[in-house]
């Protein structure tokens, strides 16, 4: 079938069947009558942030040289196959978490994405700011199925005192609707998937839900009759994209099924469809924002590797204590080397997500082309509880940006500054956010 004879579908076809709705990747069917597609392109930007908690050791985070000629430190160095698709930024401060009161950890978590002092207290009267993701996704909302994700890996309560007199909501939650709401935290991903691709109709008769639940019927086998038509009036190369998003749809439910009889996990200790291993479970988590961003379900995403506090243990890696107790580490050398495992480990889960970005199809790029993604977390040393010169890396090319760099900003200067950069690079226009003083040049 030639690119002239093919019939144009809308971006924003969906998939439906017996309750269900698959959104569609971008494809060449979708492209403008007549124009090419190496022209035509795809206009949609991405923004996602990456947040690990307590902290960073510093003195393995740190990259000296400023340019392009720096070397990759030992926490960074899984990121270094991606050179030319990230740029480490360094001196931006959180000045709004050193003005407030309250827990090291919650008025750091609880400011970090809107530059605003969060009110202290352990009660429901929180009071913050909105973060700029969510600008984001009041711009892309109304052109998307789910205006935005949250997602995290632990618990996402959001009332009582987390941290000496905080709120749970300051430390479990980054994403802020607006200063009185904070987003929930989805931590489910059985719950992530259904609400991508499940129930349409709300008023859906119990007796199909109840089927729904005792067969647990893959999307894909509810959405069949509609998938084959589509499929059978495509070209070759949309009929590869379409199997290679209908396999990783595939594999997500598969691995979610799995997780949910997982014989390892004794019966009531964790939601249904959260696996065993906290490194299949974020890998999970990143497939499912691989594929909103894919299908155009979704264009905002953030992710809580671990909530602000967080006592998990890594035993897999060799550190059987709790993360928090160790990064008040008193220059204790062995406690030192335990958080720099995590960290290091933390930084090989996202380059798994710069991964799977960068090697998904998006139009005239991949994913990552048209991304912009915020690595890292709103206190520095966790031994000082520090929001001087956070630990902060950027991938993705979005609005041309350039990779392959270490940017260093003038010291002090408002993380919202970059905020403010990302934002315009996403095609969001704001002169300013929350703190800022200008836009961070990158």
């Amino acid at each position: 079938m030639t690119y002239l004879a093919q019939k144009s579908i809308s971006r924003r076809m969906l998939l439906r069947g017996a309750g269900a709705v698959i959104g569609l990747p971008l494809l060449d069917a979708m492209r403008p009558a007549l124009a090419a597609p190496s022209v035509a392109g795809n206009k949609a930007r991405r923004i996602a942030v990456v947040y690990v908690p307590n902290g960073i050791m510093m003195r393995d985070w740190q990259v000296a040289k400023v340019g392009s000629d720096f070397e990759f430190t030992r926490i960074l160095k899984p990121l270094e196959r991606f050179r030319e698709d990230i740029v480490v930024v360094s001196g931006l401060s959180n000045h709004a978490a050193n003005k407030a009161k309250g827990g090291g950890h919650a008025k750091a978590s609880g400011s970090f994405l809107s530059g605003a002092i969060p009110k202290y207290t352990a009660g429901a009267d929180v009071h913050a700011g909105t973060t700029f993701d969510q600008i984001a996704a009041q711009k892309f909302g109304p052109e998307t199925r789910v205006p935005s994700l949250q997602l995290g890996c632990e618990d996402s309560r959001m009332i009582g005192n987390c941290d000496t007199g905080s709120s749970c909501a300051y430390t479990n939650s980054i994403s802020w609707k607006n200063p009185d709401s904070p987003m929930a935290v989805e931590v489910n991903p059985r719950s992530v998937f259904e609400r991508l691709f499940g129930t349409v109709d709300p008023s859906l008769d119990a007796e199909t839900k109840a089927k729904r639940a005792l067969y647990k019927k893959s999307i894909l086998d509810l959405t069949r009759e509609n998938t084959k038509s589509l499929v059978s009036s495509l070209g070759s190369t949309d009929r590869r994209k379409m199997d290679e998003y209908l396999t990783a749809i595939r594999e997500v439910e598969t691995r979610i099924a799995k997780a949910e009889k997982d014989p390892e996990i004794p019966t009531g200790e964790k939601p249904s469809g959260i696996p065993f291993s906290y490194r299949e479970y974020v890998k999970l988590m990143f497939d499912l924002q691989t594929i909103a961003f894919q299908s155009d379900l979704t264009r905002v995403s953030t992710m809580m590797l671990g909530r602000e506090g967080s006592v998990r243990v890594y035993p897999e890696i060799g550190v059987p204590d709790p993360h928090h107790p160790l990064t008040h580490h008193r220059n204790n050398e062995d406690f030192i080397e335990k958080v720099t495992k995590i960290n290091v480990h933390h930084v090989e889960l996202f380059s798994y997500f710069v991964e799977r970005l960068k090697s998904t199809n998006d139009g005239d790029g991949s994913l990552l082309d048209h991304s912009t993604i915020l690595y890292g977390g709103a206190i520095s040393d966790g031994n000082q509880h520090s929001n001087h010169n956070l630990p902060l890396v950027i991938a993705g090319h979005a609005g041309g940006l350039k990779g392959g760099r270490h940017v260093a900003a003038a010291e002090k200067t408002p993380a919202a500054n970059l905020f403010v950069d990302m934002l315009n690079r996403s095609g969001v226009e704001v002169e300013s956010f929350g703190d800022s003083t200008g836009r961070l040049s990158l």
